[in-house]
């Protein structure tokens, strides 16, 4: 843990007890308490007002865990795993509740639109599932499967204002989904990009930015498809990005 306010570039935390390859985190929004998954098949949750540095909640699956989310109201973690389970776990009652969206397919990303509204997974045959949360907000109901890519897909996110769903894959495109009727409205590809293996709308949803492993971020306009900006200087594939606007 490091503080950004600080000019001290060394950590003045170090959280200890995973053996294993972290694949996600994340915060609670009031910045509570942060989460962790990994590929020690656990999930973890680490109180940051504690000064016992160890995890205070553990949950344990059988297999390496790809990706993790945190609902908007703070109190569900939504979990993929290797074997091709998606957990919703419930951190008010420590209830869990399983899903297999697919039989024999790796889950490598899952995502929730700030709505609430959706969970949405993508594995590695390529395959999009998508739920929606019932009249209470609790539970998760198989809502469509979208055939989105030819090729192992990576990655799924939906748009900050939820109208739009994005998926990209291996198969060197991202493609962009409408959660209306979850009809392809655009297909983000060049002759240049190799695997797409994250993305990130800009606040008002109208561009799409996507990390590539030919070593360049691209900025494309979402509704002409186009590329308007291209971020090149790496010398290694792009695994990951985030964007800010300190003005919207």
């Amino acid at each position: 843990m490091y503080d950004l306010n600080s000019s001290n570039p060394n950590p003045i935390l170090n959280y200890e007890g995973i053996s294993k390859n972290i694949t996600g985190v994340g915060f609670h929004e009031d910045g509570k308490w942060m989460f962790t998954c990994g590929e020690d098949c656990s999930a973890r949750v680490w109180d940051l007002r504690s000064r016992n540095l160890l995890c205070q909640r553990i949950f344990q699956t059988t297999a390496p865990i790809t990706s993790i989310c945190l609902h908007p109201n703070q109190c569900e973690l939504i979990l993929g795993d290797q074997s091709g389970l998606l957990h919703i776990w419930d951190l008010k009652t420590d209830h869990n509740e399983q899903l297999i969206p697919e039989v024999d397919a790796s889950i490598q990303c899952v995502a929730i639109d700030s709505s609430a509204n959706y969970v949405a997974s993508v594995n590695n045959k390529g395959n999009c599932y998508l739920w929606r949360y019932n009249g209470n907000g609790t539970k998760l109901s198989p809502e469509h499967k979208i055939n989105a890519h030819r090729k192992y897909a990576l990655h799924c996110k939906f748009s900050p204002d939820s109208t739009l769903l994005v998926t990209s894959s291996a198969d060197h495109t991202a493609l962009i989904w409408k959660t209306s009727d979850f009809s392809l409205k655009q297909e983000l590809k060049n002759e240049k990009q190799r695997w797409v293996w994250d993305t990130a709308f800009s606040n008002d949803s109208e561009h799409l930015l996507t990390a590539s492993s030919d070593f360049v971020a691209r900025l494309w306009n979402v509704e002409s498809g186009n590329i308007e900006r291209e971020y090149e200087g790496h010398q290694k594939a792009l695994t990951a990005l985030a964007f800010c606007d300190p003005y919207s």
